[in-house]
């Protein structure tokens, strides 16, 4: 038996998550990506197949301010306080959040629980 690596393991998980969730006009998708230093955020509307805003901690906005942050939970809280924050600027308010294959645990779940009070719901 060959051993899957975790990579593949969480494509699998991906793969089988993006059957049942889909990002409309109304209810666009929230969707994280995590690499090893940096955590990536964006509303994608998938029946348009556009990015209708986007946040990392490699945005202008967030570069200085997480350079000052300790902690990886820290940094997630903030790149889910301004993904918020650009949404809502869009008129985005519900959302469909997509963990990406990624355990709902740590930073994937310190980005949605500050974006869930900046002001999104889902």
């Amino acid at each position: 038996m060959i051993k899957k690596s975790r990579i593949e393991k969480r494509l699998k998980i991906k793969t089988r998550i993006s059957k049942k969730i889909r990002g409309t006009s109304e209810r666009p998708r929230l969707t994280v990506y995590k690499s090893l230093h940096h955590m990536y955020a964006q509303i994608v509307d998938d029946s348009q197949a556009k990015t209708l805003a986007s946040a990392s901690t490699l945005s202008p906005d967030l570069l200085t301010e997480v350079k000052t942050v300790k902690g990886k939970k820290e940094v997630a809280k903030r790149v889910g306080a301004e993904i918020a924050k650009r949404a809502i600027e869009k008129k985005i308010t519900s959302v469909v959040f997509d963990r990406n294959g990624y355990a709902y645990h740590g930073v994937v779940k310190s980005l949605a629980d500050a974006a869930r009070e900046a002001g999104l719901k889902f």
